[in-house]
């Protein structure tokens, strides 16, 4: 996996941040979801490389990077936080300026990115999300369809005593659920994702990381539209076409038409696979990307 590329860690402020580096071209950087890491980049990164210089990163709490100390607040976990982590990744890495891919939860760090540094990011591509606003659209579909929500964002420690009690349960449901075959994970990428949610530490950082994004991100979120803030850079929308998103929002015209609140450039559509599409068809997944980010 990632033949290559070369591995960095890379000290910011107030954390680490692990990072795999490969190709060349324009500079992509590419963020991971629950209860992913790095590594679900793993086939679309060797298919972007010869035309993009990739930047595959954990986001803070997740996989190999840091879990800097939480707050009331949960502001180190918000998404603000962590867009200014790759800010920082990227500007080490000697890119002032780039575009950013984000799945599931790296979608939330790829827009907020969009939102917060519009003179770094000049495209970016938001995979199986719309805006963390869909908390105020919550109903039992989402309840039911995606736990994680409701159940990490709970007060501490119950989230984190029954994630440490069964990592390999959290991992095996989520992939079931969400609609991808389970086969499609080779034995050392699930032990991988299982492995990364034995720590008590990286338990603890995710859960705050969902706390975050139930309360001060969606403050963040409501304060850019009441201010108007928009998403200035082309934004592609890409979704399961056999998930929530492909039918949960229809009468609100679907996810192009809500990511057209926030944006002033959408483009996207359903793509075939469940929720973790770009690991059951990173093929056409990357060819997608590499259509939307190709350099004008």
């Amino acid at each position: 996996m990632f033949a290559g590329f070369r591995a960095t860690s890379l000290q910011l402020d107030d954390t680490t941040i692990f990072a795999r580096v490969g190709g060349t071209g324009p500079p992509l950087l590419l963020l991971h979801g629950f209860p992913e890491t790095h590594l679900m980049w793993r086939d679309i990164a060797a298919a972007l490389t010869p035309r993009f210089t990739v930047v595959a990163a954990d986001l803070r709490g997740y996989g190999q990077s840091g879990c800097p100390v939480s707050s009331a607040d949960h502001s180190p976990y918000a998404k603000r936080a962590m867009a200014g982590d790759m800010v920082q990744v990227m500007q080490q890495l000697g890119f002032e300026h780039f575009m950013v891919a984000g799945h599931d939860r790296g979608g939330r760090v790829a827009y907020r990115l969009a939102l917060d540094h519009p003179d770094e990011i000049s495209k970016v591509a938001v995979l199986d999300v719309i805006p963390t606003a869909a908390w105020d659209r919550a109903d039992a579909r989402l309840a039911l369809g995606f736990w994680p929500w409701s159940l990490l964002a709970q007060p501490e420690p119950l989230p984190e005593r029954l994630i440490g009690a069964a990592p390999d349960a959290i991992v095996d449901n989520a992939i079931v659920q969400w609609g991808s075959p389970a086969e499609m994970f080779s034995a050392t990428i699930r032990e991988a994702y299982v492995k990364a949610l034995r720590d008590p530490v990286h338990i603890h950082a995710i859960c705050e990381e969902y706390r975050a994004a139930a309360t001060i991100d969606r403050e963040h979120d409501a304060l850019d539209q009441i201010n108007g803030r928009r998403i200035k850079c082309p934004l592609l929308a890409l979704w399961s076409s056999q998930g929530g998103l492909e039918t949960w929002y229809a009468e609100e015209g679907g996810p192009l038409a809500i990511w057209r609140k926030w944006a002033d450039r959408v483009e996207g559509g359903p793509v075939p696979g469940g929720h973790f599409f770009p690991e059951e068809h990173p093929h056409q997944t990357a060819a997608a990307l590499s259509k939307f980010f190709e350099v004008e």
